[in-house]
């Protein structure tokens, strides 16, 4: 069998590195894929990976030619950007089989205004909110709020379109920002303002083949950019799985008053899900509720996935391509993932940099590495892009394993290496 993966990021690495397990994969393709993609090697043939990297994730007309150059038997889409534009529709009615939601399924993503009133329709609970183009009635929804609020760029805007607003010019600053200044381009064309919420954030994702879904564990990314949780929102910058204090109670109620009522609204709209769905919750004293829905794995909440997956990922994804459901194991171990970043990420940041350590920490006992913005010329890898790469350890204990992973982060180095020290702070007990 022959694999193609769309995307560059740590996500797809550990997509790869995954799916490279498999006894029925002999060839993998990713495009453009990055220097770690290229450096995993299917298990049942001894073929190289080998990367498409003058093909972008986001140019459809180019994958669509790869995809007739190669003519893989299956395709997987780690990004969301490419599912908004259509892939899935694209690939499909050109004959190849693709995991991911098709562009109708992907808006549950790809606008956070269609979501959040989805969720209004179908009264699944999520915070009080409003759509908004206009900035004088933004600003004065706002300020019935106290401008205690979550401003969020409706589109795309790679995980960083969510300002939090503490007063109300915080508010009146980020409504400007999104709306008037632009700074997220189209994706920002329209607003949704919501109070904000207090509680445990958790994250979770199911996989769906159309007609059901399939749980998986919990985790919990951690995603502004410096320690306790503040600075500004970025694309993760670590996280853990399980989450020692989501209690069976709690999973119950997600899926009886989320989940649920989220499957059915789909068939009452008519629309085929099939991929995953990546709800980020809050656990408010009210019950869980939904801060968003995301139409593709986490990154890097599939860094700490993939590494306790026990299942055949090529035939779990199958399985929900084929609405086939069938139950997937994971490792009773915990995973946890820290992300190095580039000094100034999530804003400005250089590039560039040697990147040094990385093969000795592949060496250590349960650690593994997943490149996201890594490049490599003539073996010597350099950083090239915000979040450069994501430390992973897997150990009997989330404790042990959130340890392993920051001693092994002791052993890299990049010029402006930045990451966070407390990444399970709130779980290194349990």
């Amino acid at each position: 069998m022959k694999v193609l993966v769309i995307g560059s990021g740590g996500r797809e690495h550990a997509l790869v590195w995954k799916i490279a397990q498999s006894s029925r994969v002999s060839q993998i393709w990713c495009a453009p894929g990055n220097a770690g993609t290229a450096s995993e090697t299917a298990s049942a043939s001894n073929n190289p990976v080998k990367n498409a990297d003058l093909v972008d994730a986001e140019d459809i007309d180019k994958l669509l030619a790869y995809a007739n150059y190669r003519k893989p038997d299956l395709t997987i889409v780690g990004p969301e950007k490419p599912l908004a534009l259509g892939i899935v529709d694209r690939f499909q009615k050109a004959g190849f089989r693709i995991f991911g939601p098709n562009q109708k399924a992907a808006r549950f993503e790809s606008s956070k205004i269609f979501s959040h009133h989805f969720m209004e329709r179908h009264g699944i609970p999520t915070a009080k909110g409003a759509a908004f183009s206009n900035p004088i009635e933004a600003r004065k929804f706002a300020r019935e709020l106290d401008g205690r609020c979550v401003v969020k760029a409706d589109g795309l805007a790679q995980g960083k379109g969510v300002l939090l607003c503490e007063s109300v010019e915080e508010a009146d600053n980020a409504i400007e920002s999104i709306l008037g200044k632009k700074i997220f381009g189209e994706a920002g064309h329209q607003i949704l303002i919501q109070e904000r919420l207090t509680g445990k954030e958790v994250s979770l994702h199911a996989i769906c083949d159309g007609t059901r879904y399939l749980l998986f564990p919990a985790s919990q990314d951690y995603k502004r950019a410096e320690d306790g949780d503040q600075g500004n929102n970025t694309g993760g910058m670590g996280a853990c799985s399980p989450v020692p204090f989501l209690s069976g109670e709690v999973f119950e109620q997600i899926q009886r008053k989320i989940l649920a009522p989220w499957l059915e609204g789909c068939k009452v709209e008519g629309i085929d899900y099939r991929g995953i769905l990546y709800p980020g919750l809050m656990l408010t004293e009210a019950g869980p509720k939904v801060l968003e829905f995301n139409a593709r794995f986490g990154d890097p909440e599939a860094q700490v996935y993939l590494r306790r997956m026990q299942s055949d990922l090529v035939e779990v994804l199958e399985a929900s391509m084929n609405g086939n459901l069938h139950e997937v194991h994971f490792d009773e171990k915990a995973s946890a993932c820290v992300v190095a970043a580039s000094k100034g990420y999530p804003g400005n940041y250089e590039t560039g940099y040697p990147i040094s350590g990385v093969s000795g920490v592949e060496e250590l006992d349960g650690c593994k590495v997943f490149h996201s913005g890594v490049g490599s010329e003539n073996s010597q890898l350099f950083t090239n892009g915000g979040r450069v790469l994501g430390v992973t350890a897997l150990s009997g204990s989330l404790k042990v394993a959130i340890e392993a992973a920051y001693k092994a982060m002791e052993e890299i180095y990049f010029e402006g290496m930045h990451y966070r020290t407390d990444i399970g702070k709130d779980l290194r007990e349990k």
